[in-house]
């Protein structure tokens, strides 16, 4: 791979793992990223999808995309963001406007027509997911429509004009304190977004042409359908569903495209999907911003593998190279072994839903727990490994085993 090549390859890794890329005034976007520029010139990157396509073709494909948390919930505090942001249907949705947060939310208790604090906390909770996932950006009282907005493709305007002339506007009383116009100007300049009609989104190079160019249409689509699949479902899916999975001389040129972003194919018996390539993923894991796991995150997950993972391994209950458990932590343990205050547990544990690390369980009657989430189907055979060390050295950091571990990395 060029110098060119691997350097576009890290930076579209580096946006899957820690968002959307800041860009200074006239930097390009990497090719297959779309640049969001400001009034300023500067902007950032977001990753466009190819020949057009969006993730609602792995419904076509009967492929379940990675679940949301309350999924019903968040789309519907989005649309009241977009009802709130898209003042004017006459240009596109992106950037819009700032909107007070007290506005989306009374547009929110008006469409689901509840005013209770139960509703504005699942609202809230909403709003930050939606942040997280850059679809939003929540600052300082203030909403914008975030990045991935601006990937909404054109033919779907007409269908989401349509959706916010539909939603109610909220009966609001006379305000006595503060109003959305002066949260709004007080709040000031958002440098996270572009805000007013400075805002544009410029299309970069063409990424994929060149492999796909010697492609029939059916072939074409058949890749362009395999690459989504791998990349946004939320398990492994099945070779059997996709013709470029199933053809070796296909899966070549589909492992190409996922070179190009840093990833690789990873293969479960007859089912595949995708993984960071481990000379990227060794680039990402020394540089600075690239994850968005604090250290209370990073604890909770720790106690989550030692738990459902080593453990059980140990009692002889999981095979070896498993990193999915049916044995789930509870929460009590992890209340006793993390020492962390019940807010921040909670919190740790919802980052790490939101990012698929953990998933939540119910066992029976019991309380059920947390046991490792999807993300950890998409490691590659070394990025087990290391895991494996790792978490032989984070459980018993005293053993023979250990003592292993460090040396054989001593003596590389």
């Amino acid at each position: 791979m060029s110098v060119d090549r691997q350097a576009y390859a890290l930076a579209h890794a580096r946006v899957r793992a820690a968002g959307p890329a800041r860009l200074g005034a006239g930097v390009a976007a990497a090719p297959g990223m779309l640049r969001l520029t400001r009034p300023d010139s500067t902007g950032e990157a977001v990753p466009v999808w190819p020949d057009g396509v969006t993730p609602s073709l792995l419904d076509e494909h009967q492929v379940p995309p990675v679940s949301v948390e309350r999924s019903g919930e968040t789309r519907r505090v989005l649309a009241a963001v977009l009802k709130c942001c898209w003042r004017d249907l006459s240009v596109d949705p992106w950037p819009g406007e700032p909107a007070s947060v007290e506005l989306v939310l009374d547009t929110y208790r008006e469409l689901i027509g509840r005013t209770d604090d139960l509703m504005r906390n699942w609202a809230r909770g909403a709003l930050r997911r939606l942040h997280d996932s850059a679809w939003v950006i929540v600052d300082d009282g203030v909403v914008l429509l975030g990045p991935r907005c601006a990937l909404w493709p054109v033919e779907s305007h007409a269908q989401l004009q349509e959706l916010v002339r539909r939603l109610p506007e909220p009966e609001r009383p006379e305000l006595t304190v503060v109003g959305d116009a002066d949260i709004v100007a007080v709040a000031g300049p958002h440098p996270p977004a572009p805000a007013g009609a400075g805002g544009r989104a410029e299309g970069g190079a063409a990424e994929f042409d060149d492999l796909l160019s010697g492609y029939d249409e059916r072939r074409r689509a058949e890749l362009v359908a395999a690459f989504m699949a791998v990349e946004h479902a939320a398990e492994p899916v099945p070779e059997v569903r996709f013709a470029a999975l199933r053809d070796p001389a296909l899966r070549h040129t589909l492992g190409e495209m996922l070179a190009r972003r840093g990833r690789t194919l990873i293969q479960h018996r007859e089912r595949w999907t995708s993984g960071y390539d481990d000379a990227v993923a060794a680039e990402l894991g020394g540089a600075e911003g690239t994850t968005s796991l604090g250290v209370s995150e990073r604890a909770v997950l720790t106690l989550v593998l030692v738990h459902s993972v080593a453990i059980p391994r140990a009692e002889g209950l999981l095979p070896e190279d498993s990193w999915l458990s049916p044995h789930p932590t509870p929460v009590d343990e992890l209340r006793r072994h993390t020492q962390l205050p019940i807010g921040e547990l909670e919190a740790a544990l919802r980052s790490l839903r939101h990012a698929g690390l953990i998933g939540q369980v119910k066992a029976g009657e019991e309380a059920g727990g947390y046991v490792p989430g999807p993300q950890f189907h998409r490691l590659t055979p070394a990025a087990r490994r290391r895991l494996q060390e790792e978490l032989i050295l984070a459980a018993g950091p005293n053993t023979p085993l250990a003592a292993a571990v460090l040396a054989r990395r001593s003596a590389k």
